[in-house]
């Protein structure tokens, strides 16, 4: 530690803002009175003692004093580089200013005591790393500042002091630091000090060098970009004169096109009003590019094109039946279109109040029953473009609507780019799977489309990216939905609903004949000579391979078959030409998966025991069977109530509360022992117990299960029923009466029971499904018990099973 002796008497020589630092060695102006003043002193006090002038050298911080000064010594008077009379001072070393005193000449006169700041040695390990580090700090700034004759210098210096109080030289230390420097009196503090300003001096340095090389590189670009774009002009026009095309700049380029193209005269003037920004605008400014970009939207868009409807109402009625079996909803709908839009147009009503005859149809059925393949053929009966728009997944309200131009990377939203693609105003687009669409924060897609899809309004759509009204009112727009309750209602609203509800098993061997057939056989690598299948084979395939509405599966199965087949062609075992009969398909892919409940051994099925009945319901793969299963618990071991299992929703639950109140009240008009009902716990369970399930469809089959449960008469197993059930026992209608028709005929089952009040919805099953099956409809549930049980056998109590 540094420590104080020597009493000393010293005229004072003030320095303004300035400080020196023991060991440094600098100029002093004689013209200023105070400096002229010490150093005359000090010389006349020179002359009775041995040794140089000697001044105590003082910071003067606005007109005060620092604590502690500097021994400085006159080293040489004479004139300074510019004439001006001037002395050399060297700082010896620290001071601790005390009391003013008196002394000869004009100078203050002040008592100081040296302060000694000697460190012991050898110097210790942290003190030996600072001193290494401050001198590598120092020589890095000073090589920057190319001062390679100091570096020697500074390197030379061993004493710790010295090498601290060298600082004083730097030009980027403030009058505060260096007075801190000067008042620090213990060296290695002192060093640290120093160090630690060096270092966030060189570090500012780094961070002011980044930023200049990065001001330069851009001015660079910036010149570089200016100076190529001024070539490339130059090019253009050489090329220009050479094609003897008339001189003009880009912009002069997009008014030419503007006025020439065929635009509506809103947007005519809404794009002239953008190439006038552009005039304006820099060639460095990105508005330019915004400009440019949305000014090519514009020209691309098709907005007076549009092809001529194909008005051969029996050839488009042929090309949709030459293209898709069965669907005749849709086709209906279509031929009407165009019978509609050519009686318009031969009177001359094309345009109706600004709209034109668009249709907006959602297309609503379980998958693979051929919804977004009949977009095509609707387009090709019309004779207009098609374009497909997957809306599956989509949660931007922006890919509907457009991103607004102040974004990077703008576009204009799906519906636009559909109708650039398409190149015609009067396309078919396809919005596919719009029950897929989903909302978050950044909007709610399906509300985009509200405007898209509605023939009010839809001739003045306005895309965020255009900002000009696009007609969309003569565009024939197909959605395809596979559950119709995730669509919105408002959306819903706004279209016409056609429901694609499966087809029958002969619609679906004429669709493997006529079409899936053909596609696997080139596919396969096969010539439709080589293998055939028989008739008896496809409707095997379609009964008892698959279970499905449409025949995405069906047509698997196909092209598993013929795989098979030219893999044992290939390998010697099979000769071709091949005809595969219904006999063959068990050697080629196996059994089948799913054999009606009719064909199978009377012990084997599922209502072979009381407490069993079957359903008819409605999935989003189309219409399924459903079985109920009902037991009693032992009156001694099971809890009283009602159990429910197999994922059943509320409204379910509900149903088969109803069932079970409305046996209790009226299981003694019904000849049932409801006193079981009770005190014994009663369990009902829907296979598959992984499925969720809901609604009210399933009352009568319930009620019927506990029926045949108290009874102890079976349910025939060729019967189906579906309906909901009442207090009272009234069966109420329910929905989906052609899918469970339809499943009911894919099942096997002959006899199926549905609501008197869904018979007008009979109006739409295929007739060749009704012929098959014997449809009952009911108004009470006592008409549903009376054919859905079989008769008691005669003398036998019934046999009421108890759960296991």
């Amino acid at each position: 530690m540094a420590s104080t002796s020597t009493p000393l008497t010293l005229p004072v020589l003030p320095l303004d803002d300035e400080v020196v630092l023991p060991g440094m060695v600098v100029p002093l102006d004689l013209n200023d009175a105070d400096v002229r003043a010490a150093v005359e002193a000090a010389q006349a006090a020179a002359r009775s003692e041995p040794g140089k002038p000697k001044v105590l050298l003082a910071p003067r911080i606005d007109g005060t004093y620092a604590s502690t000064g500097v021994l400085g010594t006159v080293e040489q008077v004479g004139r300074l580089a510019d004439g001006d009379p001037g002395a050399l001072i060297r700082g010896r070393g620290r001071v601790k200013i005390g009391a003013g005193t008196t002394g000869p000449g004009a100078a203050l006169w002040v008592e100081g005591t040296r302060i000694d700041e000697t460190v012991p040695e050898p110097l210790p390990g942290h003190v030996a790393e600072l001193v290494k580090e401050y001198k590598a700090l120092a020589t890095a700034w000073l090589r920057k500042r190319g001062a390679w004759q100091v570096v020697d210098r500074v390197q030379a210096i061993d004493d710790v002091s010295q090498l601290a109080d060298n600082s004083g030289y730097s030009p980027f230390l403030t009058t505060e630091q260096k007075i801190e420097l000067l008042e620090t009196t213990d060296p290695v503090a002192r060093l640290k000090l120093a160090t630690q300003h060096l270092r966030d001096h060189l570090a500012e340095q780094d961070v002011a060098e980044t930023i200049a090389k990065d001001v330069q590189e851009g001015v660079d670009k910036q010149q570089r970009e200016f100076l190529l774009r001024r070539q490339l002009e130059a090019v253009r026009k050489e090329l220009r004169e050479l094609n003897g095309e008339a001189d003009g700049e880009e912009s002069d380029d997009y008014r030419a096109r503007v006025e020439a193209a065929d635009l509506p005269e809103k947007v005519r003037e809404a794009a002239l009003k953008e190439v006038d920004k552009l005039e304006r605008s820099s060639d460095q400014s990105p508005e330019g590019s915004w400009i440019r970009t949305w000014l090519d939207t514009i020209l691309e868009l098709p907005w007076n094109d549009r092809t001529e409807d194909a008005y051969d109402i029996q050839g488009a009625k042929a090309v949709l039946d030459a293209e898709h079996a069965g669907l005749e909803d849709v086709k209906e709908r279509i031929t009407e279109y165009l019978a509609v839009r050519k009686r318009r147009t031969d009177r001359g009503l094309g345009v109706i109040g600004g709209r034109r005859g668009g249709a907006v149809l959602a297309l609503v059925g379980p998958p693979g029953v051929g919804k977004t393949s009949l977009g095509e053929s609707v387009a090709h009966a019309m004779g207009r473009k098609f374009v497909r728009v997957a809306l599956g997944g989509v949660r931007d309200e922006a890919e509907i609507r457009g991103h607004r131009r102040t974004y990077v990377g703008a576009l204009p939203g799906r519906i636009v780019r559909a109708i650039k693609e398409a190149g015609s105003m009067n396309p078919v687009v396809l919005l596919d799977e719009i029950d897929k669409v989903g909302s978050d924060f950044r909007g709610d897609p399906a509300a985009a489309l509200l405007e898209v899809l509605d023939p009010a309004q839809n001739h003045t759509f306005r895309d965020h990216y255009l900002e000009v009204e696009l007609d969309l009112s003569d565009v024939v727009f197909l959605a395809t939905a596979n559950v119709l309750e995730a669509i919105p209602e408002a959306l819903l609203d706004r279209m016409e609903l056609v429901r694609l509800d499966g087809y029958t098993e002969d619609e679906k061997v004429v669709i493997a004949r006529d079409h899936l057939l053909p596609r696997q056989l080139e596919r396969a690598g096969l010539d439709k000579d080589e293998v055939t299948l028989d008739e008896s084979a496809l409707r095997k395939l379609a009964g008892e391979y698959t279970r499905e509405a449409g025949v995405r599966t069906l047509e698997r199965s196909i092209a598993r078959l013929l795989r098979k087949v030219a893999a044992q062609h290939e390998l010697g075992e099979r000769e071709l030409p091949f005809t595969i009969m219904e006999g063959d398909l068990r050697g080629l892919i196996g059994r089948p998966h799913h054999v009606p409940e009719s064909a199978q051994d009377p012990a084997e099925r599922r209502t072979s025991v009381p407490g069993v009945a079957t359903g008819l319901a409605v999935t989003g793969a189309g219409g399924d069977v459903l079985f109920v299963e009902a037991s009693l618990a032992d009156p001694e071991t099971g809890a009283a109530g009602l159990t429910l299992t197999g994922q059943l929703g509320d409204v379910m639950k509900e149903s088969a509360q109803i069932a079970l109140s409305f046996l209790r009240s009226h299981g003694a008009e019904l000849e049932l022992p409801v006193a079981d009902l009770k005190d014994r716990g009663v369990h009902i369970h829907f296979p598959a117990g992984a499925v969720p399930k809901d609604g009210p469809s399933a009352g009568v089959t319930m009620t019927t299960a506990l029926a045949s449960l108290l009874s102890g008469r079976l349910v025939r197993t060729d019967v189906a029923m579906t309906g909901e059930v009442s207090l009272t026992g009234r069966v109420l209608p329910i929905g989906g009466v052609k899918q469970k028709l339809l499943a009911a005929q894919r099942a096997g089952v002959t006899t199926v029971i549905i609501p008197k009040r869904n018979e007008p919805d009979l109006d739409d099953v295929p007739a060749e499904v009704l012929d098959k099956l014997d449809v009952h409809t009911v108004t009470d549930v006592r008409q549903v018990l009376e054919l859905a049980l079989a008769p008691a056998t005669s003398g036998a109590e019934p046999e009421v099973p108890v759960a296991a």
